[in-house]
């Protein structure tokens, strides 16, 4: 179960802290290189799921894009050496400063999610003298069957453009001068496990791609987003099975010659190789449970108390006969809990804890809350 885990060198750094394990990132991004290639597929990294410096760079080294959802995100993407021509930036409300960044620096393509948006960018290309390369990001209508807070693509979604505005959308583009149309974009949630989903997403897009080449249009690019989930239960399952994943693209998007197929994939590149590492502070014995309290709290990870998210929680310095322990942090909130009736062999105080499956909207989300502080990054490559 530990083999992945050099205990005694993270033993000695102080908790809470990330731990990255560069070889799985590697192999994950190997893999995705590879398969993609097959089909001549462009993907970004969706950079809101892990914007730490090392592993964007290391993403950025496989030629890999982003998928930025802030300027902030722009930034950060062209602080890392992203090549303008592949930064995409969605959002469903762009500031004007976030909108002149991208202008500034001639980013790929604005995934525009209204027509107020267009028009905005459009006014703002204007006063620069430039053309903004655009996509429609539509709202498919397609279910993720996933949690319901990371659904993106119902109509009573706040994201993207409704199939019954697309007219009055290509109506008002033929009047913007400063903007043109390059693409149609989808995103329909993330943590899909079940690719029936994005079958049902490719059938959708062919409908909608009809729609367009009825009203003489032909988008060079569809960008289908991301959202492939990932096995938290079994974190040993480190890569998903993107083999499947873009082979179905193959099968059943339709693509007309000189289109491109463009994927935002976050979590499934960096999920599996991210840990939490904490230690234990106390065990508290109650009437019917016993409380293993860390010192990493939902400050550090948020997902257990915003989604009630599973994370694998393993003790690896404890061989003892097994337990059941509410694992909870220091935090002044009952929601700080990491899981409850978790399996551990006997724990005791300063035993290693690792919370696995933490490399997407871990590191990331960390906040300051108590007043603590984040928690650093360490690698594998580098202890």
């Amino acid at each position: 179960m530990n083999n992945n885990f050099p205990v005694d060198r993270l033993s000695g750094i102080e908790t809470p802290f990330y731990y990255y394990n560069m070889d799985i990132l590697n192999q994950t991004l190997d893999l995705v290189r590879k398969e993609s290639a097959k089909y001549g597929y462009h993907v970004h990294y969706a950079v809101k799921a892990n914007a730490n410096e090392r592993i964007m760079k290391t993403i950025k080294d496989y030629g890999f894009g982003a998928d930025c959802v802030s300027g902030y995100e722009v930034q950060q993407a062209i602080d890392c050496g992203y090549p303008s021509s592949g930064i995409v930036y969605a959002g469903v409300g762009k500031a004007d400063w976030e909108i002149n960044l991208g202008l500034d620096n001639d980013i790929a393509c604005f995934n525009v999610e209204s027509i107020p948006e267009l028009e905005i960018i459009n006014e703002l290309a204007g006063k620069k003298g430039k053309i903004a390369n655009v996509a429609l990001r539509i709202n498919p209508n397609v279910n993720a069957n996933t949690h319901h807070y990371i659904t993106t693509g119902l109509e009573e979604n706040k994201f993207g453009i409704n199939h019954w505005d697309l007219e009055n959308v290509l109506e008002v583009l033929s009047g913007l001068k400063n903007v043109k149309l390059e693409g149609i974009h989808f995103h329909i949630g993330s943590q899909i496990t079940d690719l029936t989903s994005f079958h049902d997403l490719c059938i959708r897009v062919n409908e909608l791609q009809e729609w367009f080449i009825s009203h003489n249009v032909l988008p060079r690019i569809v960008n289908v987003g991301g959202g492939l989930g990932v096995d938290y239960q079994n974190p040993e399952n480190a890569i998903p099975d993107f083999e499947s994943y873009f082979k179905l693209f193959s099968e059943h998007l339709d693509l007309r010659p000189g289109q491109e197929l463009h994927f935002e994939l976050g979590r499934s590149l960096v999920c599996q190789c991210g840990s939490l590492m904490s230690k234990v502070l106390y065990v508290k014995k109650g009437v019917k449970v016993q409380f293993a309290i860390l010192d990493a709290g939902m400050s550090d990870l948020i997902r257990p108390a915003l989604y009630q998210a599973f994370h694998k929680i393993e003790n690896l310095s404890s061989k003892g006969n097994v337990e059941k322990y509410d694992v909870v942090g220091p935090i002044c909130e009952s929601s700080d809990c990491f899981g409850k009736a978790v399996v551990l062999p006997e724990t005791n105080r300063g035993d290693l804890i690792a919370v696995r499956s933490a490399g997407a909207y871990g590191e990331v989300m960390a906040s300051q809350y108590n007043l603590r502080k984040l928690p650093k990054p360490y690698y594998s490559d580098q202890l």
